[in-house]
């Protein structure tokens, strides 16, 4: 799923500490003292203070942790909204893209919020349905309020929609033993992917929800802000017996890039629609109303100009956003998201390119790096495969 950007998507330069006068305009993660204890480097993100990386450790060492056995990411910076009342349920069915009916209560699903005119995706969220009456959404830090805006303007008078934006913190654990972790701590752990149950920690009720955005076995906790440094305290403290590591948002970054999960405002944006990030299976089509219904069965229908597809690199180069991609003088295409990736050892990008070149798997293209051509290979994602699915 999906996390937020400041310069929508981008991750800014490190910085070891936020100026005094950067710092009053962003917010801070109720855990940003433990931050600061572990060394972390701050970047702006999404109008928030948040870790990039910790002291110690660096991204490698980060991603490599998610990768082999656990870490754990502070995301308090992600939305948080609550829509309650009748029909609650049925409302955001007829506003988002995905299908609320597909799902019962206790389960979790990944769905988009299109504009109703271009079919662009103003953001991509995690709904829990708690019940026909409550449904508690995770939008991007950035998209939060426009999220909530365009949901209260279209709610009918019995539906609330609450920004519970600063009321709670997220905090995902993720890796391969992520679950034996938890399971120490005494949380449920054997519940199916994308569902979700309630349970306390350190005198806090919480949510543990089988998601993630690392593509490994991984569990995000959305916890009372007013607990979330006792609950961080639990698990760090537990963490020892597991070689538990902290992880920032660099590491965030390259372990989504791997799996090939789109980013908003690089890979899915007002600009972008989903059928262009082939991303329609988070759409239900035969639903009969959604915001975006009539755009996007259009596009789905006459076939998208551009699409969203994976690339490798063959030579030693890291694509990066923004670089044009070529066939021979033609231009077919930008990077939109481009990493090193630390179990390849190799760039990855994924990249918008133009649908009439024709380009199937297994072909090349060439990136433009500061003047200088690389060849890349066309790749269907994930670029690597999880340890634990």
């Amino acid at each position: 799923m999906l996390t937020s950007r400041s310069a929508p998507g981008k991750l800014p330069p490190m910085t070891d500490a936020t100026s005094a006068a950067a710092a009053t305009r962003l917010r801070r993660s109720p855990l940003h003292e433990r931050h600061t204890a572990l060394g972390a480097k701050f970047a702006p993100f999404g109008g928030w203070e948040m870790p990039l990386e910790y002291a110690g450790g660096g991204v490698l060492r980060e991603h490599a942790a998610v990768r082999t056995g656990v870490g754990v990411f502070d995301v308090s910076h992600l939305g948080k909204a609550r829509v309650t009342g009748p029909g609650a349920a049925g409302f955001v069915n007829a506003c988002l893209s995905n299908d609320l009916g597909r799902i019962g209560p206790g389960q979790a699903q990944y769905t988009l919020c299109c504009d109703d005119a271009t079919g662009g995706v103003v953001d991509d969220i995690i709904a829990y349905l708690h019940a026909d009456d409550h449904v508690f959404l995770v939008p991007n830090a950035a998209n939060t309020a426009e999220v909530v805006r365009r949901l209260r303007a279209a709610a009918p008078e019995h539906v609330v929609v609450d920004d519970e934006h600063a009321a709670h913190a997220v905090l995902a654990v993720q890796g391969p033993r992520s679950a034996e972790l938890l399971a120490a701590l005494g949380l449920p752990t054997d519940h199916d992917y994308m569902s979700f149950r309630t349970a306390t920690l350190a005198d806090a009720e919480l949510t543990v929800c089988r998601t993630g955005y690392t593509g490994e076995l991984g569990y995000e906790l959305v916890v009372p802000a007013g607990h979330a440094v006792a609950v961080w305290d639990a698990l760090t403290a537990a963490g020892a017996a597991y070689e538990l590591r902290a992880c920032g948002l660099a590491a965030r970054d390259t372990l989504r890039t791997e799996m090939g999960y789109p980013l908003h405002g690089q890979d899915l944006s007002p600009e972008i629609t989903p059928v262009q990030a082939r991303s329609g299976w988070a759409v239900g089509w035969d639903k009969p109303a959604f915001w975006g219904r009539d755009a996007l069965r259009a596009e789905k229908a006459a076939g998208p100009a551009r699409t969203l597809r994976g690339l490798v690199a063959v030579d030693r180069a890291i694509p990066r956003p923004g670089m044009k991609l070529y066939v021979g003088d033609a231009c077919v295409g930008t990077v939109t998201s481009g990493t090193f990736s630390p179990t390849r050892k190799q760039g990855i990008a994924l990249a918008l390119l133009d649908t009439a070149a024709g380009l199937a798997d297994g072909d090349r293209v060439d990136v433009d790096i500061r003047g200088r051509r690389a060849a890349l290979t066309l790749t269907r994602p994930p670029f690597v495969t999880p340890s634990v699915r």
